[in-house]
């Protein structure tokens, strides 16, 4: 049998009656395609700026990547927190890789002493966990010149990163639209022609009527 597809639902319709499933508009084609070249155009501009004069650009697209949200609301409150993290833990990084050698002891102590600094500097965990990146990257990766130098280009790089994330959201706000996954597992249950919820259990089966007894 033939099957009919509802523009307005998203829906196809199965000939035989056997339900309905997904269509094409579920996906939100556009929504997807606009998401994709807005960060594409972020990210490439991101590496460009940072090959301007910094040895390993790659991270300040990284860093576009990571933090590039729909609103501007939404990217300040990420890039703050990214900005803060990657700060401590490039300052506590070049400050240990000049007087120690890059132990494995001597990183997990780092790492610890960095989750005590960040409440000092109202950071939360996301902040924490951007400076820990960082710290890695200064301490454990081999490098030619100072500590003070590789920690500055880090910085530097997220730095780049970020204010592109940021133009963009002023430049480029992108709608913000429920995500693919939870329009999926919000969306009503079709069976039989019935819409239900997802999650509702069935109403319980009520009790049988009493039937008299015929000898009384």
């Amino acid at each position: 049998m033939g099957q009919c597809f509802d523009v307005t639902a998203g829906t196809v319709e199965d000939g035989n009656g056997g339900g309905e499933r997904e269509g094409p508009t579920e996906w939100g084609g556009w929504v997807i395609l606009v998401h994709s070249a807005r960060t594409a155009v972020a990210a490439v501009t991101s590496v460009l700026v940072a090959r301007m004069g910094l040895p390993e650009a790659y991270w300040a697209p990284i860093t576009t990547i990571v933090i590039t949200q729909s609103s501007l609301g939404a990217a300040l409150k990420v890039s703050w927190q990214r900005f803060v993290g990657t700060a401590l833990g490039a300052v506590l990084g070049a400050i240990v890789a000049s007087h120690f050698e890059p132990h494995v002891l001597v990183f997990g102590a780092s790492v610890f002493f960095l989750g005590l600094f960040c409440p000092l500097a109202l950071a939360d965990r996301s902040a924490y966990r951007f400076g820990g990146i960082t710290l890695a990257i200064v301490l454990l990766i081999p490098r030619a010149g100072p500590a003070l130098e590789t920690a500055f280009h880090r910085f530097a790089e997220v730095s780049i990163g970020i204010g592109v994330a940021l133009i963009l959201a002023v430049i480029w706000p992108e709608r913000e639209d429920t995500p693919l996954a939870e329009n999926v597992n919000n969306s009503p249950r079709k069976t039989n022609g019935d819409q239900g919820k997802l999650n509702e259990f069935p109403p319980s089966p009520a009790a049988p009527p009493a039937i008299a007894d015929e000898r009384s």
